[in-house]
């Protein structure tokens, strides 16, 4: 077996290791708080973050960077992407030139607007091997075993084939595909409209409105993945649909909890503060917004979610605003 070495020990990056290792391969997950790190390691369940999800023996939890690294035969790092960088300039000196990197950050780099991809080549040069693993996963049930399905893309088809023989089996269903900029562009505009599916939702609009945010979110994803050079499959495949459907109708999301809440007149921060994990779509969102607007993509439901987050619109000025566009042709 292909030793693998995930970075993250969050949620994602803790369920990301357990399917890794209950498909017997030898997985070290780094974190880097090496007390808690410790305890997870000697009760053998990640408390905190999958609380009854206990680790595979073939899971060992580190707070030993360079160990985890040098290990490894490949990489695979699940962080926020506000902290994919920071991350990739401390292993920089560590990597040795035919590690692969796979990531399962869904988001653009908060500041720059840069696609995973593009981060990765920034920090580590163009050349690195690399793959980007999106699609429908809540971690808890990932962590408990539950049929799951994702994609791997990689401009290396034998790397994505790695790297998903590695995840798939006992439930778990990995799909590869070349990709790269469509995957990672369904994983971070479907956390905006999770948020205004929220929204809605809070506000009592009815599952008339949540279907119709949806289908046209769907419209704003694949117009600004077009724009970009994305496959029009990829877009209504798991790390397009799948991951947007999932993403705005079960609770488990903090997208969807964060549009809830703001509903209610929380604030973003005191929202944040009650979901006490990173709301990827709030630093999203105007990402996916500049994006756009430079590549002169219509994403209306990103806009108005903008400038509620930034606390420019209310919730009922946001849902006018929508409701009150002129008719279009829907294929516009």
């Amino acid at each position: 077996m292909i030793e693998l070495g995930v970075l993250g020990a969050g949620s994602y990056g803790t369920a990301m290791a357990i399917q890794l290792a209950r498909r017997g391969t030898p997985t070290r997950l780094w974190g880097r708080n090496a007390d808690e790190i410790a305890v997870m390691q000697d009760a053998r369940v990640n408390a905190r973050y999958l609380a009854g999800c206990h680790f595979p023996a073939s899971l060992t939890a580190t707070a030993d960077l360079p160990g985890t690294v040098q290990g490894s035969a490949h990489l695979l790092v699940v962080v926020p992407s506000h902290a994919l960088r920071e991350t990739l300039i401390r292993i920089e000196p560590m990597l040795n030139p035919e590690q692969g990197l796979a990531c399962a950050c869904k988001g653009l780099e908060p500041g720059s607007g840069l696609l995973v991809h593009e981060v990765v080549a920034d920090v580590l040069g163009a050349a690195r091997t690399l793959a980007v693993v999106s699609g429908p996963t809540f971690a808890k049930e990932m962590g408990m075993g539950l049929p799951t399905a994702v994609t791997v893309a990689s401009r290396t088809p034998a790397f994505a084939d790695l790297v998903a023989q590695a995840l798939h089996g006992d439930g778990f269903r990995a799909y590869t595909s070349v990709d790269v900029v469509g995957v990672e562009i369904g994983g971070s505009a479907k956390n905006v409209m999770a948020i205004a599916v929220g929204i809605a939702d809070g506000m009592g609009l009815g599952a008339n409105t949540r279907a119709a945010l949806i289908t046209r979110g769907l419209a704003e994803i694949m117009r600004l993945g077009e724009a970009l050079g994305a496959s029009p499959e990829t877009m209504m495949g798991l790390a397009g649909m799948g991951d947007l459907v999932l993403t705005c109708t079960d609770n488990q999301s903090r997208n969807r909890r964060m549009g809830l809440l703001l509903a209610q007149g929380r604030s973003v921060a005191d929202s944040i503060a009650e979901i006490q994990q990173v709301v990827e779509g709030v630093k999203a969102a105007p990402e996916v917004l500049r994006l756009a607007r430079r590549l002169q993509v219509d994403m209306p439901i990103t806009e108005q979610v903008v400038e509620l987050i930034e606390g420019r619109i209310t919730p009922v000025q946001a849902v006018k605003n929508l409701a009150t566009r002129p008719s279009r042709a829907e294929a516009e």
